[in-house]
């Protein structure tokens, strides 16, 4: 058996993402997108004797009609909104799912709350409050580099902070385990094997596309792109840190769509190395059951449409999505 380094690489990158969901997993092509979901019911009953419940959705970007949207750093930017709302959408779904008998489902207008609430918590956990401790600490009064330097330690302090805390959480341990079953059912899809759970078992959990390791890639960009404004006057500083955050999404996109490109090359393997490692923090192994699911998400997709025959410039949007 080789290294879990060496097996997160299949031998192509197949236009394929997905997302853990409540009980579940979000698979998405360029066409098409599915959720499956175990049954809810009877909660008592193993997940073997349970069934599965899959939907899929057509799916039609905007980068497709209009060729603006499909320059280098603007792709990204569109590529990275449209996978969120494909992403919420199928979290409301598993979140019906899994309601018990006779209760209402979430509203449109309930879930929307989440879903703004969520986005603002982000911005400001990892955005504003870097930027406000970096600010009201005094540093780089005399050296914007520095004081660039010091918001963005920050950031990546509460980022991998964030990861850990939320890798102790009890609760979210059965959706560590789906993501876990997404990353390996995807590369046993690009490796060319039967998808079964026992084939898709065989590969790391780990996977070069992962959002976890974009989120690293965001932190890292964000010194680049926001250095040469240096220390601002806080309103300004904080203006600076939303208006600049789809350039800092944009170029990350191209980032990770370069590295996944060369997967392959050694010095791409050992810069998304440190990506690949925080992924221990949100992926668990997988069961057979969690790669069920996986699995009957993907060939659901695959009913739709073939990867295979995709032209290239189709197959933007899905570099950020496993």
């Amino acid at each position: 058996m080789s290294s879990d380094l060496d097996r997160t690489f299949a031998a192509k990158d197949a236009p394929i993402g997905g997302q853990a969901v409540l009980e579940g997993v979000m698979m998405r092509g360029v066409s098409t997108w599915a959720v499956a979901v175990r049954d809810s019911h009877p909660e008592e009953l193993p997940d073997d004797q349970r069934g599965i419940s899959v939907q899929s959705f057509p799916l039609v970007s905007v980068l497709k009609k209009h060729r603006v949207l499909r320059l280098p750093v603007i792709r990204g930017t569109v590529a990275l909104w449209e996978s969120l709302a494909i992403g919420f959408r199928a979290l409301g779904i598993s979140a019906n799912a899994q309601l018990p008998d006779g209760e209402e489902e979430i509203s449109s207008k309930q879930w929307t709350g989440t879903i703004v609430f969520a986005l603002s918590l982000s911005i400001g956990l990892f955005f504003l409050l870097p930027a406000a401790l970096a600010n009201f600490s005094g540093a780089g009064e005399d050296n914007g580099l520095v004081f660039v330097v010091v918001e963005k330690l920050i950031r990546i302090g509460i980022f991998l902070g964030y990861l850990y805390l939320i890798s102790r959480m009890k609760d979210l341990q059965r959706v560590f385990q789906y993501h876990g079953a997404e990353h390996k059912t995807i590369s046993c899809y690009e490796a060319g094997l039967e998808l079964t759970p026992e084939n898709a078992q065989r590969f790391s959990r780990l996977h070069p596309r992962c959002g976890t390791s974009f989120l690293l890639i965001v932190m890292i960009v964000a010194i680049v792109v926001f250095a040469p404004f240096g220390k601002l006057e806080w309103h300004w500083l904080f203006i600076s840190r939303v208006v600049g955050i789809p350039i800092v999404a944009g170029l990350a996109f191209e980032a990770i769509k370069w590295f996944g490109k060369n997967r392959h090359r050694g010095w791409a393997r050992s810069l998304m190395w440190p990506g690949l490692q925080l992924q221990r923090l949100t992926t668990r192994e997988p069961d057979l059951g969690h790669l069920a699911v996986a699995i009957a998400s993907l060939q659901e997709v695959l009913e739709n449409e073939s990867p295979d025959e995709v032209a290239e410039a189709d197959k933007l949007g899905i570099e950020v999505a496993a």
